[in-house]
């Protein structure tokens, strides 16, 4: 009997999808719950699983985008696997399994091509470190996923012998140069997220009178609360004591003072959210994403931290939902970890605010009349003019500033 796979619905504002990959191909045997096909859609990476045991017969080929509801396969439970995906008959049926080393990976877990290139962020970056060639290894983690430890415990390849030293080699005339690679390019088609976030980023640019105005922390207090209770916040949190929980709670407390910053334009009317939905920017290697803490204004710092912890983990397995992308109201983006000192963020509409923080240096201050050195961090808020008037603004980005300079008062709300 034949299955249909269909692209399944991911979300009430999605219509179609792109097949990114197939993780298994046409032919092969699949069992229930298996990972058959890597969706794309314009928010986050859909993994779609096989319903049923038996053979897959794809039917449209990865790069191509499809409505939601489209069917792109048949599963056959009365099928045989090609003799291509067909497993090999197993050793131990026909000889006593050999012993097995201690670094050697079950052969069930051999990893499929597909997901082999489907590597997480922290895996590609040790592989890039490590210099390992992932092709080379089997995956431990779900479905054969490649997970860090595989590659970190990777055998190194042994270091070439040292050369005898040789006489100083006489100067020679430079080598010429090579052939010019003028016009050597590379084309390659946009995912559905890279063009959704093209496509949002000009609407904001065309549709908005947005402006930004700056202004300048005093990152003290902040830091020295951290080095203070960081381990016991660890300790009792299981997570790290960052920036972002104070500047959260200090945009809450801005927004509950500037109610406009916290509104959006729908028609010719203005709607006042009396919410706190807070988006917090998130870098990935697909693109930028913009995970949404949900009643914010009710979390501590503990609990906007672990938030956060909770977005990471998920954005690097490629677990984000559309829920989690959804109803923000206000946004939060930190160019500081990439090094920025200073930029304007472009608003993420419907959205009438965005708050941009950046890197934290050193600087010469004046305070109370004497010089001294203090981390200082430049922060900028962009905004919609049509909603929020400069007063407004300025007035809300100094409602920042008190509440990291002074963070007692994000404790008691003043």
């Amino acid at each position: 009997m034949k299955y249909e796979v269909k692209v399944p619905a991911v979300g009430e504002s999605i219509t179609e999808a792109t097949i990114g990959s197939w993780v298994k191909k046409n032919g092969d045997a699949v069992k229930r719950n298996d990972i058959i096909m890597l969706l794309e859609t314009d928010k986050a990476s859909v993994e779609v699983v096989a319903e049923q045991d038996g053979v897959l017969n794809v039917s449209v080929e990865a790069g191509k985008t499809i409505p939601i509801g489209s069917v792109v396969a048949f599963i056959d439970s009365d099928g045989k696997a090609s003799a291509a995906s067909a497993p090999a008959p197993s050793a131990s049926a026909a000889a006593p399994a050999p012993a097995m080393s201690a670094n050697a990976p079950a052969a069930n877990n051999a990893i499929h091509p597909d997901l082999k290139n489907h590597l997480s962020p922290a895996v590609q970056r040790v592989v890039g470190e490590t210099g390992v060639d992932p092709a080379s290894l089997t995956g431990t983690g779900r479905d054969g996923r490649l997970t860090k430890s595989d590659v970190l415990g990777a055998p190194k390849s042994a270091p070439a012998p040292a050369a005898a030293k040789a006489p100083a080699a006489p100067v020679v005339a430079p080598a010429p140069r090579g052939p010019s690679k003028q016009g050597d390019t590379k084309r390659m088609p946009m995912t559905t997220i890279r063009k959704k976030i093209a496509e949002r980023l000009v609407m904001s640019q065309q549709t908005t009178a947005t402006l930004t105005t700056f202004n300048e922390v005093d990152m003290t207090k902040v830091i020295e609360i951290r080095a203070k209770y960081k381990d016991k916040f660890k300790e009792k949190y299981g997570v790290n004591l960052g920036f972002m929980g104070f500047f959260v709670k200090a945009s809450i407390e801005a927004l509950k003072a500037w109610p406009a910053v916290n509104s959006f334009i729908d028609g010719t009317d203005l709607v006042y959210n009396n919410f706190y939905n807070v988006g917090v920017a998130v870098g990935t290697d697909k693109g930028l994403i913009v995970p949404v803490i949900k009643d914010a204004d009710q979390l501590s710092i503990a609990g906007v931290e672990l938030a956060i912890r909770d977005f990471a983990l998920k954005a690097r397995e490629g677990k984000i939902s559309i829920n989690d992308l959804s109803g923000g109201t206000f946004t939060i983006s930190n160019g500081g970890v990439y090094g920025s000192l200073m930029s304007t963020p472009i608003l993420n509409p419907p959205q009438s605010a965005i708050l941009g923080m950046h890197k934290m240096e050193e600087r010469a201050v004046v305070i109370n009349g004497k010089i001294e050195v203090r981390t200082m961090m430049y922060l900028a808020v962009s905004y919609d003019h049509r909603v929020i008037d400069g007063k407004e603004a300025v007035s809300f980005l100094v409602k920042i500033k008190e509440g990291i300079e002074d963070p007692e008062r994000l404790l008691i709300e003043v």
